[in-house]
């Protein structure tokens, strides 16, 4: 493997029907949801949906889907899921960095996660000792990760960043000030933090989980939702610009994007959790020096959020073992 660094971006609660089809006009054009839906269809829409896609996720569908993989897209039978039953924000996060879809993790509350994530297990392997970052919009993940046991470097929400460069110290007074539509860190300051540490102090792992998605759409927000995820796919492909500039990083990183659980449809959009139809349906992709160019991967399959952990770690080399059961690693990911 080519792979000496990994980078994995979480768009929490971001829908497969977008990645896949771009905007859903059957929610643009209702006005429960949109309040300008002439703006979104100028910016957005398109009546193929190839171009349609585009126009949302430039990054994805003219860098990953040439030069990386991704996967999803269920109307081509290539199907992503949680398999955890509660299709919720804390239950999917925990699957995805343990590999273990824990039923006693069932709800948002803040506890302390028992399970070992890879990321921890990263961080004790020879060279990669605090070399491992976290930088997320919810204040979920210092829970989530649980750094009160392993030591791992997580900045949550309005949580200070205790870093003395100037442009550190400049994100802290622009969090201070801020106005916090969302109730918790924009997700624009979260990336700039986690893109100054990383020009700083050049972490082998960084994670970066995003939260605008998901708080955009609890409130119905539709057009707000779209302005974030095209938002967040500008942050994606400035962040690959910048590592593909730095010889650390260049041609030996790989990077993830996924999320932590779906959504219901039609109206049901705003919605996730047990009982809402489809919220288990997700996506994600992968693009570094290791990854053959499948595209959007159109071969039909079953994967599940859990096998990313297995994943990354064999991407770097190791094999993730921990006192819980850990789901298998993807292997046309790896092969």
């Amino acid at each position: 493997m080519k792979t000496e660094r990994i980078v994995m971006i979480a768009l929490d609660g971001m829908r497969w029907q977008e990645i896949f089809g771009g905007v859903d006009s059957a929610i643009i054009h209702n006005n429960k949801f949109t309040k300008d839906a002439k703006d979104l269809d100028r910016t957005f829409w398109d009546a193929d949906k190839s171009e349609r896609r585009k126009k949302l996720l430039p990054f994805f569908w003219t860098t990953i889907a040439v030069k990386g993989q991704l996967y999803g897209n269920r109307d081509l039978g290539n199907y992503v899921d949680v398999a955890n039953p509660y299709k919720l924000t804390y239950p999917g996060f925990s699957e995805t960095v343990t590999g273990n879809p824990d039923t006693a993790i069932r709800s948002n509350a803040l506890i302390i996660n028992k399970n070992i994530n890879v990321f921890e297990f990263i961080n004790q392997q020879e060279g990669y000792q605090g070399k491992v970052a976290t930088f997320a919009t919810s204040e979920l993940f210092p829970y989530v990760l649980n750094k009160w046991r392993n030591g791992l470097i997580v900045n949550a929400n309005f949580d200070s960043l205790p870093y003395n460069t100037p442009q550190m110290q400049m994100l802290n007074e622009m969090q201070r000030l801020t106005a916090k539509p969302i109730e918790e860190r924009p997700d624009l300051l979260t990336y700039f933090a986690a893109r100054e540490y990383l020009k700083s102090y050049r972490p082998k792992v960084l994670y970066i989980p995003l939260g605008e998605t998901d708080a955009f759409a609890h409130k119905g927000l539709y057009d707000m939702y779209i302005g974030a995820v095209h938002a967040e796919d500008a942050m994606i492909a400035d962040l690959w610009a910048l590592l593909q500039s730095m010889p650390e990083y260049k041609d030996k990183t790989t990077m993830i994007i996924t999320c932590d659980h779906g959504r219901g449809v039609k109206d049901e959009w705003t919605s996730h959790g047990p009982k809402i139809d489809h919220a288990e349906n997700i996506w994600f992709a992968v693009i570094g020096p290791d990854i053959k160019p499948l595209g959007e991967v159109s071969r039909p399959g079953q994967i599940y959020q859990g096998q990313l952990a297995a994943t990354m770690a064999e991407l770097l080399g190791f094999h993730f073992t921990a006192p819980q059961k850990i789901l298998p690693p993807i292997e046309s990911v790896l092969h």
